[in-house]
């Protein structure tokens, strides 16, 4: 599935996942097993959404301006979809959440998936 991703969306993603790992054993150290369990479900709820996301975009062939952005925003509706119902999923069935871990790494990682843009295609 990431084979057919561009090099930027490839980019971002592994930084999430270099970015979601490191801030996993720091919530591990921080606060144990739930605290790094939940950096760990923070970070791939961004990963995820945002590897789904680019499969849709790549997969819709747009010939014109206006195709363009109809594939760029139907991506985006499917990952802040996808985004709300992982955060449901993970807050309705994990009890022992750390929180602060959790969002935390959420937010971090979603803003590093904004980064795509600064990634050149081809060097």
């Amino acid at each position: 599935m990431l084979r057919g991703l561009s090099k930027p969306i490839r980019t971002v993603l592994r930084w999430q996942l270099w970015v979601t790992a490191i801030l996993t054993l720091a919530a591990g150290l921080i606060a144990g097993v739930d605290g790094a369990l939940s950096a760990a479900l923070g970070g791939l709820v961004s990963v995820v959404a945002g590897a789904v996301s680019g499969a849709v975009a790549t997969k819709v062939r747009a010939g014109s301006a206006g195709g363009v952005i109809v594939a760029a925003l139907t991506a985006e509706g499917v990952k802040v979809v996808l985004i709300v119902l992982l955060l449901w999923l993970v807050l309705a069935t994990y009890d022992a959440i750390a929180a602060p871990a959790f969002f935390g790494s959420f937010f971090v990682t979603i803003l590093i998936f904004s980064m795509a843009f600064f990634v050149r295609e081809y060097d």
